[in-house]
């Protein structure tokens, strides 16, 4: 049998001897994608969230590599943090935590943006009742882990931009 999956657009076979490997050794490791990552090991700080499509479904689910084994992957695209700038540029998330000074040291920023990313999408797709935006919010960062800056600035720099998307504003994600 064989694992099949892409990551940031690029498509992978692996021998299911592999399937108890961990996603995000393998992007460290293998792929050298060293944007992903490892704080706690276990799941909980989030810092190694990444972004998950499994077809049939469009929608991307974050998904924690540091406990997610290669063999949960078949038939999946796997987004990572180096896949969200375009152009040398920042996305939309990326520049308004940059904008907010949302972090301090930034180890757990990549799970942040993507985690943010994939909230972002789900409100283009569908809006929730503004004043149901923050805890929206707080489901989706609000259990990712910061030991720098205590949360403040994540949700204040995603705010305005939460917002706009909620409100139909066209943003490029």
């Amino acid at each position: 049998m064989t694992i099949r999956f892409s990551v940031n657009g690029v498509g992978f076979e692996l021998p299911d001897g592999r399937g108890q490997d961990t996603l995000l050794d393998f992007l460290q490791e293998e792929l050298n994608l060293t944007g992903t990552k490892l704080c706690c090991g276990i799941g909980v700080c989030r810092a190694c969230t990444v972004q998950v499509v499994k077809p049939p479904s469009p929608a991307p689910v974050p998904t924690i590599s540091c406990s997610t084994a290669l063999a949960t992957l078949d038939g999946t695209q796997v987004s990572t943090i180096e896949s969200v700038a375009r152009h040398g540029r920042p996305d939309p998330v990326q520049q308004a935590f940059l904008d907010g000074f949302a972090f301090q040291c930034g180890y757990c920023a990549p799970g942040f943006v993507m985690a943010a990313r994939m909230f972002l999408r789900g409100l283009q797709a569908q809006p929730v009742p503004p004043d149901q935006l923050e805890a929206a919010m707080m489901d989706a960062i609000g259990s990712h882990i910061c030991r720098c800056t205590g949360y403040v600035r994540y949700f204040d720099a995603l705010g305005p931009l939460a917002e706009a998307v909620n409100a139909g504003e066209a943003i490029e994600l």
